[in-house]
């Protein structure tokens, strides 16, 4: 997949070889700003293996899922006059999604994926079904999808076969965010639904394409949440007067994991410079003394790079099978063009997709952890070194208002409340494989599952980011901005525009909402010092 800028609009260009994680997240969260094309060798790839396929289906030989039925079916081989049919009816059967809808984002997502994959030339399809692709996508034609039941081995079947019904001109689409019947969509558009030839039904069905959709959108959301980790433990020891030399770089040179260099790094970089709260004066003959200020703070605070660190390297080896996952044939069977023969094998198995996931999910949640046991450290009283009671506004005991605020005590409730949901989350869904199909399918990846629950788990970490981040700026009120470096100025300032002081008790869901909606949509920025 490569990119170009063509009247004002970036050109994608689908080849099923190069395909990147953030070029999908693009695709999938801007729509308008693309036009994506098929590229002229993929087109070569394709015509080759769907020549081959033609030749093996006249020669009568028996093709899974092209001659033959479908799983536990493949033994009752079918006349090549009724291939078509067979693949319609394999739509038909297959639509039983349930659950809510997928985003249009993950939608949009899953048409890439599937797209790409199909480019790469192997699958026996005709160009003309992959472009029908790329114009619903163009057209912003796109499938209406339940989340829900796919056990990610055959691939996606029930939720791609969505996609196969709207290429078709079956079912209920959303156009430009209308919704309508997938026929009137297309007619609009001067898109002509395809009659699916042999092996096209199966084709589109029969991938990891909807999995790796969440999946890709989960991992770049991950390494954001990460970021925002990084800037919220440098503000957390900032407001709670902590100790900037647990960052120090030859502490992370003696334990040198990448992530957690580069997560210390970040942190060092925003902490620098901060006002001093006093040094510790030396007394080379005392006895005993109680010290003004504890040598090491608490682990939420000084492990952090530890906890941080972690998502970040999980995130760049995810990263790396998802982008070989996307612009991968994971279909079955394949055709080699170059041999004459069809290969009977297992790529639409998302074991890739779900490990990754189920080790995204269980990384970040363990940030939401973290934030949430930040924040109490803030809040609270016995611990946050001087700062008020729930981050209450300071008033003076004749005041008439005294007593009568709580602050923040809300915002800690609903943080670990957010915290154990996500850590409840991170039951690893690969563990769950079911027998299905006739016990066909019995052994099957859950990769579906896993990377809806990886994506349920970032959104609730971006949310307990969000209330960390509007108490910090309220701590850095009430202990003095000058303890903020310019990097955390910067994102206090930011908060501020649409969250402001809590001068008394009010309603904070909406304000934790604005500040969710600045990290989901990455226009939270967060510039640590060269």
């Amino acid at each position: 997949m490569s990119l170009t800028t063509s009247h004002q609009l970036d050109e994608i260009c689908i080849d099923g070889r190069e395909l990147t994680i953030n070029e999908l997240v693009l695709a999938a969260r801007s729509p308008g700003t693309q036009v994506f094309t098929l590229s002229a060798d993929s087109r070569r790839r394709i015509e080759a293996s769907n020549d081959l396929k033609h030749e093996l289906v006249t020669s009568g030989l028996p093709i899974y899922g092209v001659t033959a039925g479908f799983g536990d079916s493949n033994t009752r081989q079918v006349s090549k006059h009724k291939t078509a049919q067979l693949q319609d009816n394999l739509i038909r059967f297959l639509s039983t999604g349930v659950g809510p809808y997928a985003t249009p984002e993950v939608a949009r997502a899953t048409m890439v994926v599937r797209a790409n994959c199909l480019a790469r030339g192997a699958s026996g399809v005709r160009p003309e079904l992959i472009q029908t692709i790329v114009d619903c996508l163009n057209a912003e034609i796109l499938p209406r999808i339940p989340e829900r039941g796919s056990v990610g081995a055959s691939g996606d079947l029930v939720p791609l076969s969505y996609l196969a019904g709207m290429i078709t001109g079956q079912g209920t689409v959303s156009h430009r965010g209308i919704l309508k019947q997938a026929a009137d969509a297309l007619r609009e558009c001067g898109i002509q639904p395809l009659t699916l030839e042999a092996k096209e039904g199966l084709a589109l069905v029969n991938g990891t394409s909807f999995s790796s959709a969440y999946a890709a959108l989960a991992v770049h959301d991950a390494e954001r949440v990460a970021e925002v980790a990084e800037c919220c433990t440098a503000m957390a020891s900032q407001v709670l007067a902590g100790n900037p030399a647990h960052f120090a770089e030859f502490l992370f040179l003696q334990k040198p994991h990448d992530g957690l260099m580069t997560s210390a790094r970040a942190i060092r970089r925003m902490l620098t410079p901060v006002a001093s709260i006093g040094e510790t004066t030396i007394h080379p003959d005392v006895n005993f003394r109680e010290l003004e200020h504890p040598i090491q703070d608490r682990y939420s605070i000084r492990c952090a790079p530890h906890v941080i660190g972690v998502v970040r390297d999980t995130v760049n080896w995810v990263r790396n099978w998802l982008t070989v996952e996307v612009n991968s044939s994971n279909d079955n069977p394949l055709f080699d063009a170059a041999t004459g023969t069809v290969h009977n094998g297992g790529n639409f198995y998302g074991g890739h997709v779900s490990q990754s996931m189920d080790s995204v999910k269980t990384a970040v949640a363990s940030v939401g952890d973290l934030l949430d046991r930040q924040l109490e450290l803030i809040v609270d009283e016995k611990f946050n070194n001087g700062l008020t009671p729930n981050l209450i506004p300071r008033l003076t005991h004749d005041n008439f208002e005294a007593g009568l605020f709580h602050g923040f005590k809300g915002m800690q409730i609903t943080a670990s409340a957010l915290a154990a949901e996500a850590l409840k989350w991170t039951m690893p869904a690969t563990s769950f494989s079911r027998s299905t199909e006739a016990h066909n399918q019995d052994k099957v990846s859950m990769s579906t599952i896993a990377a809806r629950d990886a994506r349920s788990v970032v959104e609730l970490v971006q949310q307990i980011a969000a209330i960390q981040l509007i108490a910090l700026c309220q701590a850095a009120d009430l202990r003095g901005l000058d303890y903020l470096s310019r990097p955390t100025l910067a994102v206090y300032h930011q908060i501020r525009a649409v969250s402001p002081f809590l001068d008394r008790d009010r309603a904070l869901d909406e304000d934790i909402e604005r500040v969710t909606a600045l990290i989901k949509s990455g226009e939270l920025t967060i510039d640590p010092m060269p």
